[in-house]
């Protein structure tokens, strides 16, 4: 089968890394919303920012599960990788503009240099599947 032949295992094992992250992360913003976004830098959220937050964790748990679900499939693991790694460049750029603002500078500080490293190694892993 296409989708199946021999993978690149370092970068496999880079795109489940990031994918049980993803998963790790999602069920704590999901289950424990208000203690996550403050450990996060984003203060103390209200209800709409409770909502948003959990719709984060919610997303970030799907792809997560979509990743590993797909780790004997190249192909699927490829196109699972890559869609998670353009949630996190969009991730890096929409923390990178809130860091104009003082009171959620340091979360998009720190949202920039999270997202984007995590942008840059699921897409070397998403090309290293290519191979």
């Amino acid at each position: 089968m296409f989708g199946r032949s021999k993978m690149d295992p370092l970068a496999r094992k880079v795109a489940l890394e990031i994918g049980a992250t993803r998963v790790a992360m999602g069920v704590g913003i999901f289950f424990a919303t208000r203690p996550a976004l403050q450990r996060l830098g984003l203060g103390r959220p209200g209800p709409p920012g409770e909502a948003l937050g959990k719709l984060g964790g919610g997303r970030d748990i799907a792809i997560g599960v979509l990743t590993l679900a797909a780790r004997d499939d190249r192909q699927a693991l490829r196109t699972a990788i890559l869609i998670s790694s353009a949630c996190d460049a969009a991730d890096a750029v929409a923390l990178g503009l809130s860091a104009r603002h003082p009171e959620t500078r340091k979360a998009g500080i720190g949202g920039v240099l999270s997202g984007g490293i995590a942008a840059a190694a699921g897409f070397w892993a998403w090309r290293r599947l290519g191979s």
